[in-house]
């Protein structure tokens, strides 16, 4: 069988014919693709520096270590379940993230809402993500103790959503912070700038086994 004109100058060159190969079957290092973190406030960076905020805190983090990554804040401050649900599937459309972090249900708590909404919005949130071929991280969140029984049932559920449809999972974003008044700014709800770092260690904990 005759080699085409236009290939044999390959089969006397084996190392370009080797090379050639090696740029079609080899993935691009920088296909990985986007991080989109899908909050409220407590990841908008409210009452400080936006560029102090735990996901651009990420954004640095993963310039370091997995650059073939960027990240998308999409948080809005006082955003509820509800609000994230309304409008997830746009944000996906526009972004077409390779992971989207789901740290959304502490306003759903401190306004009280009910329990099964709040596990339904998360529920159809992770699944809005999943069949955009997204990697879902879930952060749970918690509510004080004189919240009663709401808190516990409050916090069960992002566990429960996250073994439910097999999402990475965060216990909690403000762990080792909570307990700490002076890493909260007046309001008592809104972690200072020298909080961050830790909000971005509790997420780092769910986020790097997806990272690949």
């Amino acid at each position: 069988m005759s080699i085409p004109r236009f290939l044999s100058h390959l089969v006397r060159r084996p190392r370009t014919l080797l090379l050639a190969a090696l740029l079609f079957t080899l993935p691009a290092a920088q296909a990985a693709g986007t991080i989109l973190v899908f909050g409220d406030s407590l990841s908008a960076g409210y009452g400080i520096a936006r560029d102090a905020a735990w996901p651009a805190l990420l954004a640095k983090r993963l310039a370091e270590k997995k650059p073939e990554y960027s990240v998308v804040n999409a948080s809005i401050s006082g955003e509820t379940t509800g609000g994230g649900r309304a409008r997830i599937d746009a944000t996906l459309t526009r972004h077409t993230p390779a992971i989207v972090i789901i740290a959304l249900g502490s306003n759903d708590g401190l306004r009280g809402l009910p329990v099964a909404t709040l596990r339904s919005n998360l529920l159809a949130m992770t699944d809005s993500a999943e069949r955009a071929h997204a990697r879902v991280l879930i952060v749970g969140q918690r509510l004080p103790p004189n919240y009663g029984n709401y808190a516990e049932e409050f916090h069960a559920v992002f566990s429960e959503v996250a073994r439910t449809r097999k999402t990475a999972y965060v216990d909690f974003l403000l762990d080792g912070v909570a307990s700490d008044p002076h890493l909260f700014q007046a309001d008592n709800l809104h972690p200072v700038a020298a909080a961050q770092p830790r909000l971005l260690d509790n997420v780092w904990r769910g986020l790097a086994p997806l990272l690949r």
